[in-house]
């Protein structure tokens, strides 16, 4: 019965991983497209790290900075935090506001995670759907 509940343990988390990961995969196909990255932590996370291009607006400005964002409804956007929340909430705000084309692409961590093994050929990258 133990070794039935590891299994388990195991498998939901390799599932919950590989479902995480196609985000970020998703994420870094439209970056290398061309999306704007948009950074939703603070100042001092931005500055302990961020993706190479991406612009800092913090979560809580995103209303009294939505002209950064472009004319272009359309654009493809991806946003990013510390772990995938703060940009849930950017996503929805932003589509709320007209945008079309925003990905949560998660936390900073799993995302450059992701491209370190993109980086090393683990994971090829698609066209953006």
């Amino acid at each position: 019965m133990k070794q039935v509940a590891v299994f388990i343990v195991l498998f939901v988390s390799a599932f919950l991983s590989a479902c995480s990961n196609e985000t970020q995969v998703k994420a870094w196909s439209m970056i290398d497209a061309g999306a704007l990255i948009v950074d939703v932590r603070t100042p001092a996370e931005f500055q302990s790290g961020h993706i190479a291009g991406a612009k800092l607006i913090p979560l809580n400005t995103i209303g009294a900075n939505i002209n950064k964002f472009g004319t272009d409804k359309s654009q493809p956007i991806v946003v990013y935090c510390q772990s995938g929340s703060r940009s849930g909430s950017a996503e929805s705000l932003l589509k709320s506001a007209g945008f079309t084309n925003v990905l949560n692409g998660g936390g900073y961590g799993s995302l450059m995670s992701v491209k370190e093994k993109v980086d090393n050929g683990e994971i090829k990258l698609g066209a953006p759907s």
